[in-house]
């Protein structure tokens, strides 16, 4: 049988709002497993490293050069019987690393239906208004734009503020929001997105720190390095902060209109329980944290080894893993048949039921890896972390 441990080749996607050559994690990455003659262009820029069998940017074992959805769907034990059958050889998410250095809109790819009448009606208001709002014509976003500009410009200590309004819907930091406002519109002139701003949280995640949104919730990216896990789907849509298409009926229609604070949008991670640590991992502070959102896709595990020698062995579980090393050296094995170098940049896929050991091997440097992976469990589905 073969064993169950890949090294893969990863695509990397060249737009606008990505960082440019080297100073890209996602061009980097790719850089350390070329595919198909991959080099950095130190103009160019570049802004997700996709990790997994997505048709558009599919994932290469290295030494055969086959995809890994061929290498799945030939194989069927490397994704289990219950995930095959359940998404028909086709992993059920894909790994991505993304990079911003200027916004850009993604709403997320089945509406959490709220019971209490009033948060139903607060939603029904909300989708008029931003309806609405979203149907404006060229010269009236311009006129408004101008107008938003200068008041964030001349009294950034009291954008956005009203004292007629309640403490709670007045931002926590005017002037923040103010210079937010402005450098947007510096990267995308007169775009409606500045105006949807208004609508959402301003969110800061600091390393270590994640969030779960739901599918069609709507969601943009400002700036900043992420690890990104979602459901597959192909539809992805967009009205604002973007040069693509914007398909403004579609996306007026699928949101959700749900809200909640941002706290209550943080995950918090949780100790990972299916994974065992050596005594210099232990020692050394090392951690393996589980963040495991409300669905069935995926859940991931970022692993910190903080020493030479330190050592975690994560156990067999029923489904299939892609791990991806975004610092540090060491190497990964599965048995002792197959083992790889590993350090920045390197992906690998690990197949169902296979005991996977991740070992550090310099001081000075941690290791840190994130595992995404998927075990079947009775649960909702859809959505992206």
């Amino acid at each position: 049988m073969q064993v169950p441990l890949f090294r893969l080749q990863c695509g990397v996607n060249s737009y606008d709002w990505g960082k440019v050559g080297s100073e890209s994690a996602a061009a980097r990455y790719a850089a350390a497993t070329p595919i198909d003659g991959f080099s950095v262009e130190a103009d160019k820029p570049y802004a997700e490293l996709w990790m997994g069998t997505h048709p558009s940017l599919p994932s290469k074992d290295f030494e055969t050069q086959r995809t890994l959805l061929d290498l799945v769907q030939t194989n069927k034990a490397l994704m289990s019987t219950e995930i095959v059958s359940r998404y028909g050889g086709k992993l059920p998410f894909p790994l991505q690393d993304s990079v911003h250095r200027q916004g850009a809109q993604h709403p997320g790819p089945s509406e959490q239906k709220l019971a209490e009448s009033l948060h139903a009606k607060t939603r029904r208001t909300t989708r008029e208004v931003f309806t609405k709002l979203m149907q404006s014509s060229p010269e009236s976003i311009t006129s408004a734009t101008q107008k938003l500009i200068s008041a964030a410009e001349s009294s950034p200590d009291s954008f956005a503020t009203s004292s007629s309004s309640s403490p709670d819907t007045n931002p926590s930091n005017p002037s923040e929001l103010a210079q937010l406002v402005v450098r947007l519109n510096g990267q995308f002139p007169n775009d409606i997105g500045l105006f949807v701003l208004f609508f959402l949280n301003f969110i800061k995640l600091e390393p270590g720190e994640a969030m779960f949104l739901k599918a069609d919730d709507i969601h943009a990216y400002i700036s900043g390095d992420i690890v990104e896990c979602m459901a597959s789907s192909d539809n992805v849509v967009r009205a604002g902060f973007t040069p693509k298409f914007k398909d403004v009926s579609t996306l007026t229609s699928m949101l959700t209109y749900s809200y909640a604070p941002i706290e209550e949008q943080k995950m918090t991670p949780t100790e990972y329980p299916y994974m065992k640590m050596n005594t210099t991992a232990y020692s050394s502070g090392s951690s393996a944290s589980l963040y495991d959102p409300p669905i069935e896709e995926f859940s991931v595990v970022k692993t910190d080894l903080k020493s030479a020698g330190a050592k975690a062995t994560f156990e067999p579980i029923n489904g299939p893993s892609i791990i991806i090393c975004t610092a540090g050296e060491g190497k990964i094995s599965v048995g002792p048949a197959k083992s790889f170098d590993m350090k920045e940049g390197h992906v690998f896929f690990v197949g169902a039921t296979a005991e996977c050991v991740i070992e550090s091997t310099v001081d000075g440097k941690d290791l840190t890896t994130f595992k995404a992976f998927c075990e079947l469990e009775d649960g909702p589905v859809n959505g992206n972390l």
